[in-house]
């Protein structure tokens, strides 16, 4: 009888994520056709010391229906060989999918990007935060094989993070964030940045109060931001003030006034110049 050869555990394989991969991801399947459940793409990267580093991604079209997948591979090549001009450090480590963990059909498409690569990595993103937040996992797939032949593929989970610098930190945590039913309006959002100035300042008001009675001891380094945050605003009277505050509140009118009005006149010419041109 032939000898069950078990996968060996993915000891020392890691996944790191750059953020600009989770946005175009996220918009690969914004963008996704109608009726289709979850889209796939390429991972382009490079792999150091077991560390596998995602720095890039691209959608791949493709279709399932029932146990079969197929994968438009002329797309997949042409967007490669366009990436790899661009830089060619980046490589293909992997693929991603978005949904919940991994499906059946997930087996044929890590067997295409094994021929593209070897140990490919695959990534799942829950666009649909079924856990109320963006759930991002990494996998690697092992060959469960009764001697010499193949029986299927175990996909093993492995150490995942996004890598992210402070500037980079504010997006990952909207994408992170609850999907909102609509967009803010402008109102909404300088009503929302009033209040959330208001807040900053009775925390500043109550702080000085408290380092005034004796109730906290004070820190040098926050009286001097303070005094560098008051520094910075302009010293001015609430008439004069408000008479610069509806200046500037005209000013903007205006300008949207005539862009939309420009708008206008380009809509006009274009309509015109369409209907002078001949039927043929």
């Amino acid at each position: 009888m032939a000898p069950l050869n078990l996968p060996i555990g993915p000891a020392g394989i890691s996944v790191s994520i750059q953020p600009v991969v989770l946005l175009n991801i996220c918009d690969s399947y914004i963008r996704r056709s109608d009726g289709q459940a979850r889209v796939i793409g390429t991972l382009l990267g490079a792999i150091t010391d077991g560390v596998v580093e995602i720095k890039n991604c691209y959608a791949v079209p493709h279709n399932e229906t029932n146990d079969q997948v197929a994968v438009d591979i002329n797309h997949h090549k042409t967007l490669y060989d366009l990436h790899h001009k661009v830089n060619s450090k980046e490589q293909i480590v992997g693929w991603y999918s978005t949904g919940w963990g991994v499906s059946g059909s997930d087996a044929l498409i890590q067997d295409f990007y094994a021929m593209e690569c070897q140990n490919p990595v695959h990534v799942t993103v829950d666009t649909a935060m079924q856990s109320g937040e963006l759930t991002i996992a990494a996998f690697v797939a092992r060959t469960l094989a009764l001697g010499d032949r193949a029986l299927a593929k175990e996909f093993q989970a492995v150490p995942c993070s996004v890598r992210t610098v402070e500037i980079e930190k504010l997006g990952v945590e909207v994408l992170q964030a609850p999907v909102a039913e609509k967009l803010p309006s402008d109102l909404e959002n300088l009503h929302a940045t009033f209040r959330r100035l208001q807040e900053s300042l009775d925390q500043a008001h109550a702080y000085v109060q408290d380092v005034v009675s004796g109730r906290r001891p004070a820190d040098v380094g926050v009286g001097r931001q303070l005094a560098d945050a008051v520094a910075g605003v302009p010293n001015m009277a609430r008439a004069e003030f408000e008479a610069m505050l509806t200046d500037a509140a005209q000013d903007g009118m205006l300008v949207m006034y005539l862009s939309n009005l420009v708008r206008a006149h380009l809509a006009l010419a274009d309509k015109l110049g369409t209907a002078a041109l001949p039927l043929l």
